[in-house]
């Protein structure tokens, strides 16, 4: 193969020589755009060259980034992971990468347009035009656009990946959102208001188990064994684009046993019993999916609407407001205040590692670690009032 270095007007291009083509039998050639500069089109001769060498050359292409990702990226992306994921994939696509850096061609894009348009975003990235996107908002767009583009690398659309190179915000630059919680009494609180609510049962279970809100409702009469007290987390009913889809467990984790204290068996039995009589009622028209939860004719409970109920029931109850999702780290910081093992605390929340939990409850560590101390003296000095003595005291 060969290459060769031509002037037209001001601008210099490289011709890479492709050989005949096998089907017309004509010479192929393909002409790269150098500049105005004759070293900086000697460099890309030379850097065209080795690519040819070690076959990793890319033909030039006008394939828009637009292009790709709509045709090409998602579509071959959608089958691998899950719909929730594919959908936060496409509503950034759309949202902000395309009205922005769509129409740029997918090889001539470099990490500078990346670096300007996440800066952009974080000015003024928002939809209503209110203001910018948050820094982790923005660190997830350079992730879904890190992977489409190494995806790009792969398939020998462009040589290297100018997402690798981009200045992207950091996303400790962003305060961490307070997390909520409430203490033991006003747990206590809110199930007492919420006794005959349709939902008491499902609230009951979230605050006594800490499962996420898609897995209380994905739950099945068969993943539970109220005889034995525990129950199988295998599956979640999501919202995506305010669409039910059911999915499997979060992570490998997230498919876990759960057991049931006493209490919970009792409510999930009375549930159970008030589930049977509406089918009864309701008879031929009844929806019977097995669900623990459901609506009154068996139909899936869509996670806003179990949200939305939630939150007027607290503010009724007048106890601290929550989301729904806090009664996870309810239970998990209740657990960790009353001496539960962490690594105990994880399994049940189906967390991938201790250190997570940990990382994430760090609220509670400073207790934990002043009773820690406090529990180890007494161990050790518990019938020395006074403790170990220096040298100096000693007559």
């Amino acid at each position: 193969m060969r290459g060769r270095i031509v002037k037209k007007s001001n601008n210099y291009y490289v011709i890479i020589e492709e050989g005949i083509d096998g089907s017309t039998g004509l010479r192929r050639r393909t002409s790269h755009a150098a500049g105005v500069s004759r070293r900086a089109a000697e460099h890309l001769l030379a850097e065209l060259l080795e690519q040819k060498r070690t076959d990793t050359y890319v033909e030039p292409s006008r394939l828009s980034l637009s292009e790709y990702l709509i045709d090409e990226w998602l579509p071959a992306t959608k089958h691998e992971v899950r719909r929730s994921t594919f959908d936060a994939y496409r509503r950034s696509i759309e949202l902000h990468v395309l009205p922005r850096i769509g129409t740029l061609k997918l090889q001539k894009l470099r990490p500078v347009d990346l670096t300007k348009f996440y800066a952009d975003l974080l000015h003024q990235g928002r939809i209503d035009s209110t203001g910018g996107l948050s820094p982790k908002t923005v660190h997830n767009i350079h992730q879904i656009l890190r992977k489409a583009l190494e995806d790009a690398v792969r398939q020998n659309y462009v040589v290297r990946n100018a997402a690798a190179s981009a200045k992207v915000p950091r996303t400790r630059a962003t305060r961490r959102t307070e997390m909520r919680y409430w203490n033991a009494g006003e747990l206590r609180q809110f199930l007492h208001a919420a006794l005959g609510s349709p939902h008491f049962a499902a609230w009951y279970l979230s605050a006594n188990t800490g499962m996420r809100r898609g897995e209380v409702l994905g739950l099945r009469w068969r993943d539970v064994n109220l005889e034995a007290g525990r129950l199988a987390v295998r599956r979640a009913l999501l919202s995506v684009a305010y669409e039910i889809v059911e999915s499997d467990a979060k992570t490998d984790r997230s498919e876990r046993v759960v057991d049931l204290d006493a209490r919970t068996v009792k409510v999930l039995r009375e549930h159970q019993a008030r589930q049977h009589d509406e089918r009864d009622s309701i008879g031929i028209g009844y929806r019977d999916s097995g669900l623990v939860f459901a609506k009154i004719d068996g139909a899936p409970i869509h996670p806003e609407s179990f949200s939305q109920a939630f939150e007027r029931k607290a503010r009724a109850a007048g106890v601290p407001r929550i989301r729904l999702h806090d009664l996870r780290h309810t239970h998990a910081t209740l657990l960790l205040q009353a001496g539960v093992p962490p690594k105990v605390v994880s399994e049940r929340l189906g967390h991938a590692t201790v250190a997570f939990t940990m990382q994430v409850y760090a609220h509670v560590i400073p207790g934990m670690q002043a009773d820690a101390a406090s529990a180890f003296g007494n161990l050790v000095f518990l019938d020395d009032e006074n403790g170990p003595r220096s040298s100096n005291d000693e007559g």
